[in-house]
């Protein structure tokens, strides 16, 4: 026996130092509370020594590391860092990263939502041209360079707006078919939509591929 009363915590356990750690595992150990405080909270409802608490170290340190809060905070919703594995992967592997990425048992993930960052934030149009651009460089450049042939960067795109969509309607609005929808269902689904915008656009009736692949418009000729 402990001599302590059911619910409670051991007074030595609740006041024990956190274990020294490296910097870098703090930064990370930070930017994770960050990540999730800000994705739950937003901007304003999180402040620093909330983050700090969260690991246990001053939030002197914090400010030490990334200098204010709005850089701690632009360092953590970055769209890049959540997308990151995703330029890394094989194009015909990309389906499993979607798939891995939008099914399973919905639950916080390690960063906040990008779409919730932006409505949360206290600076919206900054915060939403933020997420543009990184958008822009994930999907519309690097990934587009890589899928090639026609209309390459809009379907970059809608396979950001369908991951964003479908990613938003799980954790957040959580509508009751898709929530109740089995994981080889859903992934049957989802892989059915991710190939056809991995592949060119395939040729209609007429033998052309659809409008935007290549062709200009009267106005850029």
């Amino acid at each position: 026996m402990t001599g302590v009363h059911d619910g409670e915590a051991p007074k030595a356990e609740v006041c024990r130092p956190a274990h020294r750690r490296s910097a870098s595992a703090t930064r990370t150990a930070l930017r994770s509370a960050a990540a999730f405080r800000f994705g739950k909270y937003g901007y304003e409802g999180t402040s620093v020594r909330d983050i700090a608490g969260d690991v246990g170290v001053d939030a002197a340190l914090v400010y030490r590391y990334f200098g204010s809060k709005e850089a701690l905070f632009n360092d953590v919703v970055g769209t890049g860092k959540i997308f990151e594995p995703l330029l890394e992967e094989p194009v015909e592997t990309i389906p499993d990263w979607f798939c891995a990425l939008l099914s399973g048992t919905p639950k916080e993930g390690d960063f906040p939502h990008p779409v919730l960052s932006v409505l949360r934030s206290s600076g919206r149009d900054e915060a939403l041209a933020r997420l543009r651009a990184d958008f822009t460089e994930v999907f519309t450049e690097r990934l587009a360079s890589r899928l090639g042939g026609p209309d390459a960067g809009l379907r970059a795109e809608l396979l950001a707006a369908w991951m964003l969509g479908t990613s938003l309607m799980r954790t957040e609005i959580r509508p009751p078919a898709l929530i109740a929808a089995s994981e080889a269902t859903l992934e049957r689904y989802l892989r059915a939509g991710i190939d056809v915008l991995l592949a060119p656009a395939p040729r209609d009736a007429t033998g052309t591929t659809g409008p935007g692949d290549g062709e200009h418009t009267p106005d850029e000729r």
